[in-house]
């Protein structure tokens, strides 16, 4: 059996439940390298938010920063995200197999036909009410 970190995928899951946090880690995914400015520009949210998304990110390891002057870039970093990826694969294989014998059941039943007590429709067993007398109405009750 496969051991993983449970510490390190407790904080990738974390970080990756804010819908904030997983876009930053989608305009990441398409360039190298953005400032944190850069990152910030499409949120309608202050600077200083951003930034507590991204030290959750960067705690997670999901990105890294490094600092050129007074330019504070952030590049994406998938290992945590690979460990994230080879844990979900363990259950991807076990809702596959589910499915896949599901899928086989109803292909089955559809190949089958019906027996005739199942064609009824329910007529028979549904009562239908009488209508009232013409000019009445029926209580609620």
């Amino acid at each position: 059996m496969v051991k993983f970190n449970e510490a390190l995928l407790d904080r990738t899951f974390a970080a990756l439940s804010d819908p904030t946090r997983r876009a930053l880690l989608a305009r990441l995914s398409g360039v190298n390298d953005l400032s944190v400015s850069e990152l910030a520009e499409p949120f309608a949210m202050s600077l200083p938010a951003v930034m507590k998304h991204l030290d959750v990110l960067s705690e997670a390891g999901l990105i890294t920063r490094s600092k050129t002057g007074r330019k504070v870039a952030c590049r994406l970093s998938a290992g945590p995200m690979e460990e994230a990826m080879k844990w979900l694969t363990r259950y991807q294989r076990f809702w596959s197999a589910s499915l896949d014998r599901l899928a086989a059941f109803v292909e089955e039943e559809t190949a089958c036909p019906p027996s005739p007590a199942s064609l009824s429709g329910g007529a028979s067993t549904a009562r239908r009410r009488k209508p009232s007398a013409p000019g009445r109405k029926r209580r609620d009750s």
